[in-house]
């Protein structure tokens, strides 16, 4: 028993000294613009974090003295209850591999870096996926004209490829959020990254029962439980409550104004991509927003360099985090001046966003995401049940905004 606390204390330690803040936040940095360049807080404590908004003036106003004292009234405003969202990435290294590693420090890295990596980059693409969302956990969709009485089925957004990993376990559900899944699971044996197939490692119907063609698909554990990310604060046309009292975003009903407290919209299906991002940065500016980052999926991003053709002009983009991670993207001039537009392959391909960047930050309790326990000798964990040891990254957090009336989502026409 010594000698394996031994060993766990050396590698721990070894451990601290590879995978400093600076590598972990660069590694869950590159290549997630939107996470990147989010805005941070990372000491969310408590039960939760008050965000207030104020939506309208006082209207004690009137060109007659007598009229605004009878009309005068106190300033409306609304306040956000964030709470926090928790989300995990474990990575195992079984014991023969330690000890057989013991007194070769890069041996020892070569053993454990494949897994703690994956680890880390698991959990960085669940928040990065999850921040453009609407907090149900959905990954994708199963397209209406797929079979589940077989092991394959095709997405009905192929793009959303990228959110799916050979031996991830999902489950389906009728509905995006606010149901329940069916029972079961299924596991990936292979992903299609051209077609968009994702393929099981048995029949689906056989595992997951009344799996039906055009289910939501879902990482297990995710449904309903993820951070509510753009999808929740700034809402589709579809998603917006009709009467008071039937919505409840962090305690708040935002029926009462719902372009301030829902966020502009913009149906930019029947466009070109060019003229649906205009004329949505060109709403949001209307709103008193001033648009700086757009953000699109890297094949609308395509179309538009197609579109633009001699006119774009590129610009790189710095995370303000860390000095060592950049984006590149192109510059338009927007009503409320320069615009970057950034590709980002965890955005839905049928949306873009238009944000004022200053107005969102994701709030976390300690980095989003991080090595659990980094700074202690508990790093490294026994498992139970089997001869290794276990590694836990993962994130405590919650996406938040100020100021949803000053950013706008807009719906575009299927990239070519």
């Amino acid at each position: 028993m010594a000698v394996t606390q031994e060993t766990v204390s050396t590698f721990s330690n070894l451990l601290k000294e590879w995978y400093t803040d600076d590598r972990v936040e660069d590694m869950a940095y590159k290549r997630n613009a939107l996470h990147a360049l989010l805005p941070k807080m990372t000491t969310f404590g408590g039960k939760n974090l008050p965000i207030p908004i104020v939506f309208g003036t006082t209207q004690g106003g009137s060109a007659n003295f007598t009229t605004a004292v009878a009309n005068k009234g106190n300033t409306k405003s609304k306040e956000f209850l964030l709470t926090r969202a928790s989300d995990y990435s474990l990575a195992s290294i079984g014991r023969e591999a330690v000890l057989a590693s013991e007194q070769d420090r890069g041996a020892f890295l070569e053993a454990a870096k494949t897994n703690i990596d994956g680890a880390i980059r698991g959990a960085t693409r669940s928040i990065a996926i999850a921040e453009y969302r609407a907090g149900t956990g959905v990954r994708g969709q199963v397209s209406s004209g797929s079979n589940v009485a077989t092991t394959a089925v095709t997405l009905a957004d192929v793009n959303a490829v990228t959110n799916f990993e050979v031996g991830m376990v999902i489950q389906l559900s009728a509905t995006n959020g606010g149901g329940a899944v069916r029972t079961g699971t299924a596991e990936i044996a292979a992903v299609n990254r051209v077609t968009g197939v994702l393929t099981f490692t048995a029949t689906l119907s056989s595992t997951i029962s009344a799996a039906a063609a055009s289910d939501f698909i879902f990482r297990a554990g995710d449904y309903g439980a993820v951070l509510s990310g753009i999808d929740a604060w700034i809402l589709p046309a579809t998603a917006r409550p009709s009467a008071a009292g039937t919505d409840s975003h962090f305690a708040v009903d935002r029926f009462s104004d719902l372009v301030r407290l829902a966020g502009v919209y913009h149906d930019g299906t029947g466009q070109s991509i060019e003229e649906a991002l205009l004329d949505g940065q060109s709403k949001v500016a209307r709103e008193g927003g001033a648009v700086d980052h757009i953000f699109i999926n890297n094949v609308q991003y395509r179309q538009l360099m197609k579109s633009l053709g001699s006119k774009v002009m590129y610009t790189p983009t710095k995370a303000e985090a860390t000095a060592r991670v950049y984006f590149s993207g192109v510059e338009i001039m927007g009503d409320a001046g320069p615009i970057k537009i950034i590709p980002d392959q965890n955005c839905p391909s049928s949306t873009a966003y238009a944000l004022q960047l200053d107005t969102w930050k994701l709030y976390s309790l300690g980095e989003a995401p991080h090595i659990f326990d980094k700074d202690t000798d508990q790093e490294m964990l026994r498992e139970s049940g089997t001869d290794g040891y276990e590694l836990r990254t993962g994130y405590y957090a919650n996406l938040g905004c100020r100021a949803p009336g000053w950013n706008g989502r807009i719906e575009l026409a299927a990239a070519v």
